[in-house]
């Protein structure tokens, strides 16, 4: 399975272009998640909001690891792509994923949870 639909992959280039435009101001954009990938064998999870626009081999997201410590950051698409775990199998996208809010709601959640939970209340 790919990582990203091209429809996928093209909102988060979108995304990456406008947040560039505003990043390091207050005017930074709180996007919604465009897209779940877990581990299917492991705790992992990454919600991602966007792509560098000048290396669209990074994206931005929320990011854990399930060690315990979710973050907002970077990650590599192309490691996740090359990644393979127990039984061969790699990362996947969760096909039944619907963003409930923005990003900062996820993050605020994760951080009380120690994990990425998808109950970011209203």
């Amino acid at each position: 399975m790919k990582l990203l639909t091209a429809s996928q992959r093209q909102k988060l280039i979108d995304n990456g272009r406008r947040q560039a435009v505003v990043k390091g101001t207050p005017a930074e954009i709180d996007f919604e998640p465009v897209v779940k990938l877990f581990n299917p064998c492991g705790a992992a999870t990454w919600l991602l909001t966007e792509i560098d626009p000048s290396d669209e081999t990074v994206a931005w997201g929320l990011c854990d690891l399930g060690m315990g410590f979710p973050e907002f950051g970077t990650v590599s698409l192309t490691e996740l792509a090359e990644y393979r775990g127990r039984f061969g199998l790699g990362i996947e996208r969760d096909l039944h994923f619907t963003a409930r809010g923005p990003i900062s709601r996820y993050i605020e959640a994760a951080n009380k949870a120690d994990r990425i939970v998808e109950d970011i209340g209203t």
